[in-house]
């Protein structure tokens, strides 16, 4: 019988059960390139309203991951592991993490992505290094995995194919929240990668796309079941969103962030608990440890020897990086020269804060994207933030905007003020990580 796209999108957009015949056969359309990009997008909103069934999801995860090609590593009895976060704003744990890892035994060849909406793309971060090339073949990915142990790329042309033009669709068609497209994007991915395990970072909160308890534990769920079933054991982690982690938002911002916390040069409390408590997951789940308390003393060890910072180093210099990057970052990594205060409108305590308010606004700077073609400054962001619980002054500065426009400066500062709430008692201290899902 001939396959209509159309028919499998008019069967979703009214609420009917697609067969994993009719998946498989839209995906490979779409991998192949026999779809219009309309017709993606309609079925992406359609899934969007419509929801998936476990089976519908599994059945989309594994067309996608088999529209490709699927990596196999040596039996050499080194586990292969990785982490993937849902995204946030200032989420650059990815950056850490990997050559944490790696650091500490593991073999992580990460598949991460670009900027979805307001919140960042690792590759975004790693496209402001001259000269990383985030897009290898799967050649050169593997041979840099063998090489540093670990490598943080976007999807080769071989790899999960159809989850790379999904994606992309998702970005500019508001359809990004969506619980099944994330859960097979995000699998589909790692199946093709060829990991033992993964851990996940749902985010939840006003800087997330999942912004309650209720809908992140959702999305949590279908990850670790359809893993599962997938058979790849997945451990999530719900980590706290509303605010952003670390003190900088921006891409080249970020990197240099990742850079003086891999040295030792800073490391902001809230990311570096959340980076402890994934990596102690990972490391626990895979056996390379027997519990969280040693695992998170593995990975303490690696950061202040020095071993973590090294191994991002020989990633970046392999993938075409600066052989120097750790040692002179700031030389490498180009900064926007327009810098502005953001100025407290009151005195008293940070008390919340609109943490997608403040990604839209480094979006605004240039810093993400509207649409898919759309070029990203990577110079731009907000730096030295205060976080929530702070105890400012009226006129103190609570964050510095870097820009290369000073009208776009200044209209950055209106709106981090605006996403500010004061009080005048201190909030209640909360922890970043929230809850677990998956054993």
């Amino acid at each position: 019988m001939e396959f209509f796209p159309q028919e499998v999108i008019r069967t979703k957009r009214d609420g009917k059960t697609l067969s994993g015949k009719e998946i498989t056969q839209f995906i490979n359309a779409m991998a192949s390139g026999a779809l219009e990009d309309s017709q993606a997008a309609a079925f992406a909103m359609a899934v969007y309203f419509q929801g998936m069934s476990r089976d519908e999801t599994g059945a989309l995860t594994l067309a996608m991951a088999n529209s490709g090609q699927r990596l196999f590593w040596p039996d050499n009895d080194q586990v292969t592991l990785d982490k993937h976060s849902t995204g946030g704003v200032g989420d650059k744990v990815s950056l850490i993490l990997a050559p944490l890892l790696a650091s500490c035994g593991a073999r992580v060849p990460m598949i991460a992505g670009r900027g979805l909406g307001h919140t960042g793309g690792t590759l975004d971060k790693l496209d402001s290094i001259p000269g990383y090339d985030t897009q290898p073949s799967l050649e050169k990915f593997q041979a840099v995995v063998a090489q540093a142990q670990c490598a943080i790329v976007g999807q080769t042309a071989e790899l999960a194919p159809a989850d790379r033009k999904l994606y992309a669709i998702r970005d500019v068609t508001a359809t990004v929240e969506s619980i099944p497209l994330i859960t097979a994007s995000v699998l589909s991915k790692k199946i093709a990668a060829g990991l033992d395990h993964l851990v996940m970072d749902v985010k939840v909160g006003s800087g997330a796309f999942m912004k309650d308890l209720d809908s992140a534990k959702a999305l949590a769920t279908s990850l670790v079941e359809s893993g599962n079933k997938a058979g790849l054991p997945v451990r999530a982690l719900l980590t706290d969103m509303n605010e952003p982690l670390g003190l900088t938002v921006g891409n080249t911002l970020e990197v240099l962030e990742s850079i003086d916390f891999l040295t030792g040069k800073q490391r902001e409390s809230r990311l570096l608990e959340v980076t402890l408590e994934l990596g102690a997951a990972a490391l626990e789940m895979a056996g390379l440890h027997p519990d969280s308390k040693m695992a998170k003393t593995a990975l303490l060890t690696a950061l202040d020897n020095g071993s973590a910072a090294e191994t991002f180093g020989r990633m970046v210099a392999a993938l075409g990086g600066p052989t120097d990057l750790i040692e002179r970052a700031e030389q490498h990594l180009r900064v926007a020269s327009v810098r502005r205060p953001v100025t407290a409108g009151a005195t008293g305590y940070l008390s919340s804060c609109d943490a997608q308010a403040l990604g839209l606004a480094v979006m605004a700077l240039g810093g993400g994207r509207k649409q898919r073609q759309d070029r990203i400054d990577h110079s731009v962001g907000f730096r030295n933030i205060l976080p929530l619980g702070s105890r400012v002054e009226f006129g103190q500065p609570i964050a510095e905007v870097v820009s290369n426009d000073p009208e776009s400066a200044e209209i950055a500062c209106d709106a981090y003020r605006s996403a500010i709430v004061f009080a005048s008692e201190c909030p209640a201290p909360s922890s970043v990580v929230i809850s677990q899902v998956g054993s």
